[in-house]
């Protein structure tokens, strides 16, 4: 339920002070033109009465069934007592009903007191309707309505009294009952709307560091790659630096080359992340590569002093789609990468890349030392790829000694192989 602000307090207090203005006048009016004649009470009970009524109506929401419980006591004993002011009255009773149908948080108290007020006030109806049929009728005075007749002036007055106030007890009641469901409906949808706002917070914070990942990984597929090259390269030629300087300038002509491929790579991975209308995932950037790319990849290993060979086994009904063949191929890197690592210096690799039907595979063996025990970021990433493609890969000691990594990555959903 909606609290109480200040704002709606301090409204009550002005209803509450236009209430007891208007029932100053109404009372001094009714009192002057003596609306019950010589019966009516004195004006300054009825001034009395009004400060009743606008006191309990200045809290109405923040006690409404007690606030409507005085107002309908007050509003009985002035009308069984002819105390001069009705109009008044009348308007804190329906605004009493009504705030306790609209504000009442206990909704079975809200109901108890609501019936009782109205039944009370329907059987205290019926009993002067009853008071006033049973009177005998002295012959000689001319009321105001004749009684002659089986349905006479008399009864029609009754009846449209019994109407009016249904009309309006039923009205109270049923305008409470609306505002109370329209509060609901409004504090829901805040509560919704706040919990929308979060989870959109939360999933454009977990975009953000989805993003972070792939450029990290994509950063490390380059850097590692090339900078292993590079260092491997580095090595060889300064061993051979003055045995066979054609063949250290060929390893430094080779350094320079990953130098400028790294940069490069590196050089349109930001362009493409400073691009607002730019595809800013690494997986989709234009420094992505293809399957063909791979051959490259072999030729670099194996000048680096991995001696390497690549089969390609059947062919492709078409293209694998981009992302599957940039993850494919920084696989392939990042394996070769780990091999030239870890491998040893007599050892082989192997490349297998196999189109079936329905799949792609790529398999990355090498001889010679097993990798590293230990998962780094360079597995990590190259497990996280093959499910970004819908894949699976192995990665782990071959039982003839050496190290595989495979991957199989499937070209149709389970729904088109069915068909």
């Amino acid at each position: 339920m909606a609290r109480l602000t200040r704002t709606q307090q301090r409204n009550d207090l002005v209803l509450a002070a236009v209430l007891f203005l208007g029932g100053l006048t109404s009372a001094v009016l009714s009192s002057v033109s003596g609306i019950y004649g010589d019966q009516q009470g004195s004006l300054a009970v009825a001034l009395g009465y009004v400060a009743v009524l606008a006191i309990p109506i200045a809290f109405r929401r923040r006690w409404p069934s007690i606030a409507a419980v005085i107002v309908a006591v007050a509003y009985f004993l002035a009308v069984t007592f002819r105390i001069p002011e009705l109009y008044a009255g009348n308007i804190a009773m329906f605004i009493a009903l009504y705030t306790v149908g609209a504000w009442e948080t206990n909704r079975r108290r809200a109901t108890i007191v609501r019936i009782a007020l109205i039944v009370g006030m329907f059987a205290w109806l019926f009993v002067v309707m009853f008071q006033e049929a049973t009177q005998p009728v002295d012959p000689s005075v001319e009321g105001p309505f004749s009684r002659a007749g089986a349905f006479s002036p008399f009864v029609a007055y009754q009846l449209l009294n019994i109407l009016i106030n249904a009309l309006y007890f039923g009205g109270a009641y049923y305008f409470g009952n609306r505002s109370y469901q329209q509060m609901r409906e409004r504090a829901a949808l805040e509560e919704r709307t706040a919990e929308l706002e979060t989870e959109r917070e939360v999933t454009a914070a977990q975009a953000v560091a989805l993003d972070r990942v792939r450029i990290a990984r994509e950063l490390h597929d380059v850097v590692a790659h090339h900078v292993s090259l590079m260092g491997v390269q580095a090595g060889v030629a300064r061993s051979l630096l003055d045995r066979d300087p054609d063949a250290a300038r060929q390893n430094l002509a080779g350094i320079e080359g990953s130098a400028r491929s790294s940069l490069h790579e590196l050089r349109q991975l930001l362009e493409t992340l400073r691009t607002p209308d730019g595809d800013s995932a690494p997986d989709t950037a234009p420094t992505t590569h293809g399957l063909t790319s791979i051959a490259g990849l072999v030729d670099e290993a194996t000048a680096a002093g991995l001696p390497t060979t690549l089969t390609v086994i059947g062919e492709a009904a078409s293209d694998p789609p981009p992302l599957v063949q940039v993850n494919l191929y920084r696989i392939a890197q990042e394996a070769l990468t780990n091999a030239r690592r870890h491998a040893g210096p007599d050892a082989t690799a192997d490349v297998r890349l196999r189109f079936d039907p329905d799949a792609v595979e790529l398999e990355v063996a090498n001889t010679g030392r097993r990798g590293s025990s230990t998962p780094g970021l360079g597995q990590l990433g190259m497990r996280e790829r093959a499910a970004a493609s819908g894949g699976t890969i192995e990665i782990g000691p071959r039982a003839r000694g050496g190290w595989l990594v495979r991957v199989r990555v499937p070209l149709l959903t389970p729904e088109v192989s069915r068909v």
